[in-house]
């Protein structure tokens, strides 16, 4: 599923809110515990780092270049 940041911010926002209940356009999601609605961040936070890196906005691995040298004796 493709999340965005008004995704995250209505979470986040729940959260600071203590409300166990999250609107986002015309859906309603209500989760159980404090825990199910931080384990709802972290994937929204997830897929939103997964879409930055799949689409180059956010880099991946660092990439080393090593260089060895010998003067052939």
């Amino acid at each position: 599923m493709a999340y965005t940041e008004a995704h995250l911010a209505a979470l986040e926002q729940a959260l600071a809110r203590g409300e166990s209940r999250v609107r986002f356009e015309d859906k309603m999601v209500e989760y159980r515990s404090v825990e199910e609605l931080k384990a709802a961040i972290r994937e929204v936070k997830r897929g939103l780092f997964e879409q930055a890196r799949d689409s180059g906005l956010w880099p991946g691995a660092p990439r080393q270049i090593r260089v060895t040298t010998s003067k052939g004796l």
